[in-house]
């Protein structure tokens, strides 16, 4: 299974490269499923990983043009403080095991894994659905601060990226075309993940850095060939066929951890 985890993990830089989000996506079941390693250990990993392809991607994307500081500070700076107080706070004081329904146990780890494909899942469908063409909108800054600070709760419980999240954020309210967007988005989950990481890091969290400086290089090969791709692909097919793939992965999820309580 490790063999498949290495091979699968150039697919996150792919993924981060083609459509500025989706490497936690499959950074969390590459490492819970295929390298075993608890959910909640995962999330931190993911942020090391997702953050520093996402700095190699956003380096691409500004000389693409596709990076728009604006709307993605106004997302980017309230999501890193909310982000931040959930891996202090919030993250570390849930119980071990949530609750119990008859013989169905949830805990912490399911839990985690549980609220990442609910959420992947409605993304999703806000990407599929087509959006009213717009001229000239204007970006909405209170709600691009508002989602900012919602989702970074969101990516730190997780210990996602957020770029299924931020993508659509950037798309509906910051009146980004989708490549703008996708440039942004590895902007601000550069600067989340990473911050997030450090902030594990000077918690206590063991990390085995052989391990993920590995799975990183290997990601990191794959988010070349992600932005070299997304050069010659059409944005408006990106944004549904990003939304189907968000959509497949959260079904699998949920359907994998309800099966095994």
């Amino acid at each position: 299974m490790e063999i498949l985890g290495y091979l699968s993990s150039v697919l996150i830089g792919i993924s981060l490269g083609l459509i500025g989000g989706g490497g936690s996506i499959l950074t969390i079941p590459i490492l819970v499923y295929l390298f075993k390693i608890n959910p909640e250990n995962a999330t931190s990993y993911s942020l090391f990983i997702v953050g520093t392809t996402s700095l190699l991607g956003t380096y691409k994307h500004y000389k693409l043009g596709n990076l728009q500081l604006k709307p993605a500070l106004y997302f980017g700076i309230p999501s890193v403080i909310s982000l931040l107080l959930t891996r202090k706070f919030i993250l570390p004081s849930l119980p071990s095991k949530i609750f119990e329904i008859g013989q169905m146990l949830i805990t912490k780890d399911i839990l985690i894994m549980i609220v990442f494909s609910i959420l992947m899942i409605f993304a999703a469908f806000s990407m599929i659905r087509k959006q009213p063409e717009t001229i000239n909108k204007e970006i909405n800054l209170t709600k691009l601060i508002v989602l900012g600070l919602v989702i970074g709760i969101i990516t730190g419980f997780l210990g996602a990226g957020g770029g299924f999240l931020i993508i659509p954020a950037l798309v509906l309210f910051g009146n980004l075309s989708m490549k703008q967007a996708i440039g942004s988005s590895l902007f601000i989950i550069f600067i989340n993940s990473t911050l997030g990481f450090l902030g594990d890091v000077l918690n206590g969290v063991v990390i085995n850095y052989t391990f993920l400086i590995s799975i990183t290089l290997i990601a990191s090969i794959g988010i070349l060939i992600g932005t070299k791709l997304s050069k010659t692909i059409d944005g408006k097919k990106l944004k549904p066929a990003f939304g189907w793939f968000v959509l497949l992965m959260g079904i699998y999820i949920i359907s994998k951890e309800f099966l095994n309580m």
